[in-house]
């Protein structure tokens, strides 16, 4: 029998953690949670001073049975939970439950399931921090005071099943406030005028673009400004007046924190938050490798420091030196500044095992997990290396009274962009090569053509998924934990649709934002909440007590929300009008927002209750049946085509459909992946 019992969250990382360790040692999961606040009732006893009234997640029993029975057993348990707030707290439950002394129990902790990492925490234990307990517990009841108090408004006042949270509400309200403020946009009129100049000597053109007058920058803002520059300047005589040679470098960016790693995710791959960390842990928690065994593939994924231990670094350097040259290593490794409030406690993400290159994952794993891990390696080994070093130039041309700029650069050294370049919220990389021909001063140049164009200023862009993260962080809203939930959360109560990674605002996400904003000021208040999260950390750090971090919310939370009882008013949801008769009363149906997305349904509800989904056209026909093809949603949202004789004709495909057609059979072809493949079962044509 084992004489130590190590309790971790998940079989996986169970599973993991077991290979490094001998038959002294039992791991085992504690499967989450084993105890929290009820769902059924507040649990929180707000006149004895807030105490939280934990119980057993319901069909735990045989679980923590199981669990009490194997710590009484064991000479001494060691608490492994995941390395934060969360996992501080359930490691303080499963404390509270074993029902064994506490000197039998010890709090280990690791950044990265490795062996050396694992045996230095069992050679290290600590004792529960209860500064992260309570943070986690001031969290837990801070959100669920609001949650519980807040939402039987709603259902009174609204409509039955919505929610309110503290950042949720948050993060709701600034799609909202975007939203508005994309419809309030006036567009500017501004113009801007290029020429295309060419040298005499090498025939080669390239762009030249208007700047202003030789004194100073002018902007073009009216049809009328621009004719009359393009008067003056039609005769004109195009001379170099100065050359500016010079260099830049670019840096590579950081290692990833959490934020980034989701921010990246999507822009690359189109990775939605939850399954970006979906994804993560499960490359923390372990997975089955040729040649390896069960390993944990990538540090800890809930981070906001960039910080990176000195060992990953010499291993960095190791493998920089010898693929890429010594040229490829700065002189000095490359230290990143977290952001200021950012908690140090963990490193950046990085990989656990450095010289695991991601083509040696890749037959072991999902293709998703393969992609996500070669992100985090080439991000990791990118930070580590040298900048990029650019040659520039920009060229000053006058046209009579006007100046015209010419800008080239070309890499002179590719440095970190050798194996990786971020990506941009526009998917552009801005590391193009634009070369100018050799130009010298006073040289004339030929004018092949102006071009002027008419622009109008564009309104905020709408956020996607990563632009909202990103948002939130800069503004200090919630933790790296809480960004995934946050978002999921908006989109499954019907507040916020989701197309093509651009989040959008529903009506009812806009009546429940605008009630809340009117009615619990404090709550939707951007610089308060960030306020919270502060007084959070300071609980975290021992500097302030949970309890009166509460109490001091309470104080005033209490007013306002009897204040709200009072004033709150019924509020009449306007669904959208469809152009579909209910077949069983006639009357039009009505789109509304369900748990799988939107749907039709009649509006003569209770009395009629006739539903259906949504269904959208296509211009392509069956190729087993020559039916419609239709546009469908499945259960979680995902878009596929099918063909309209369901009962009959069982033709679906997930693979969006091209104007292209199959050069065998005539069907059209879809596009899958950098495929184009025949959308014909009996076909199969690809290119």
């Amino acid at each position: 029998m084992a004489n130590y019992l190590i309790i971790v969250e998940s079989p996986a990382k169970s599973k993991t953690i077991k290979k490094f360790l001998g038959n002294n040692y039992k791991v085992v999961a504690s499967m989450g949670h084993i105890r929290d606040l009820p769902k059924s009732q507040l649990g929180v006893d707000i006149e004895n001073d807030f105490e939280p009234k934990y119980i057993n997640i319901r069909g735990k029993a045989a679980l923590i049975n199981e669990l009490k029975k194997e710590a009484k057993a064991a000479k001494k348990v060691y608490l492994a939970t995941d390395p934060d707030r969360e996992g501080e707290a359930i490691s303080w439950h499963l404390a509270y439950l074993l029902d064994i002394p506490s000197k039998k129990i010890q709090r280990i902790t690791f950044n990265e399931i490795t062996e050396s990492a694992v045996k230095s925490a069992i050679e290290n234990p600590r004792e529960i921090d209860m500064n992260l307990v309570d943070a986690q517990q001031a969290r837990r009841v801070l959100d669920r005071i609001v949650g519980y108090k807040i939402s039987p408004l709603l259902w009174k006042n609204v409509k039955k099943g919505l929610s309110a949270g503290r950042v949720q509400s948050v993060a709701l309200e600034m799609v909202v406030k975007r939203e508005e403020e994309i419809e309030k946009f006036v567009p500017e009129e501004y113009w801007s005028i290029i020429a295309k100049l060419s040298d005499a000597k090498s025939k080669k053109t390239f762009d030249a673009k208007f700047y202003g007058t030789l004194e100073k920058k002018l902007d073009i803002t009216s049809k009328a400004q621009a004719d009359k520059i393009l008067k003056d300047i039609k005769d004109a005589k195009y001379t170099v007046t100065s050359i500016n040679p010079g260099e830049k470098k670019r840096n590579p960016a950081p290692p990833f924190i959490t934020s980034t790693l989701q921010q990246e995710a999507s822009r690359k791959y189109g990775f939605g938050t939850s399954k970006t960390m979906m994804i993560a842990q499960q490359l923390y928690e372990g997975l089955e490798v040729n040649g390896h065994g069960t390993i944990g593939l990538i540090t800890y994924m809930r981070t906001d420091s960039t910080r990176i231990a000195t060992e990953a670094q010499e291993e960095a350097k190791k493998i920089i030196v010898k693929e890429y040259g010594k040229d490829f290593y700065p002189d000095t490794p490359n230290v990143y500044k977290s952001k200021k409030g950012s908690q140090d406690a963990h490193e950046a993400i990085r990989p656990s095992y450095i010289s695991i290159k991601p083509d040696e994952i890749k037959s072991s794993v999902t293709p998703e997990q393969y992609k996500l891990y070669k992100l985090i390696w080439e991000r990791f080994m990118a930070s580590q290396m040298t900048p990029a070093i650019y040659k520039t130039m920009t060229v000053d041309i006058a046209a009579n009274d006007y100046l015209f700029k010419a800008t080239g650069s070309q890499i002179k050294f590719p440095g970190f962009m050798t194996l990786y370049i971020e990506s941009t919220d526009d998917n552009s990389t801005n590391d193009k090569d634009v070369l100018l021909p050799e130009l010298k001063e006073k040289q004339v140049l030929k004018l092949d053509e102006l071009l002027p164009a008419q622009h109008f200023t564009e309104p905020p862009a709408r956020y996607s998924e990563a632009g909202l993260v990103r948002a939130l962080e800069e503004k200090g809203i919630g933790r790296p934990s809480t960004y995934a939930p946050t978002i999921s959360t908006i989109i499954a109560r019907g507040y916020v649709d989701r197309e093509k990674k651009i989040l959008y605002p529903t009506e009812l996400g806009t009546i429940v934002s605008n009630l809340l904003e009117e009615h619990f000021k404090d709550i939707m208040d951007l610089t308060f909440t960030a306020s919270m999260e502060s007084d959070l950390d300071s609980v975290e750090e021992g500097e302030k007590r949970w309890k009166s971090v509460i109490r001091e919310f309470y104080s005033k939370f209490a007013k306002t929300l009897e204040l709200a009882e009072e004033h709150i008013g019924k509020v009449e949801l306007k669904y959208e009008e469809s152009n579909v008769p209910c077949e069983k009363c006639g009357r039009m149906m009505v789109i509304k927002q369900g748990k799988y997305g939107k749907f039709l349904a009649c509006p003569g509800f209770p009395e009629c209750r006739n539903a259906k989904p949504i269904v959208e056209e296509t211009k392509y026909l069956c190729p087993v049946c020559g039916g419609k093809i239709l546009i469908k949603k499945s259960k979680r949202g995902k878009k596929y085509y099918a063909c309209e004789n369901s009962a009959n004709c069982k033709f679906m495909i997930w693979e969006a459909p091209t104007d292209e057609k199959c050069p065998k059979c005539g069907t059209f072809l879809c596009k899958k992946g950098k495929k184009l493949v025949c959308a014909n079962p009996k076909c199969e044509f690809e290119k």
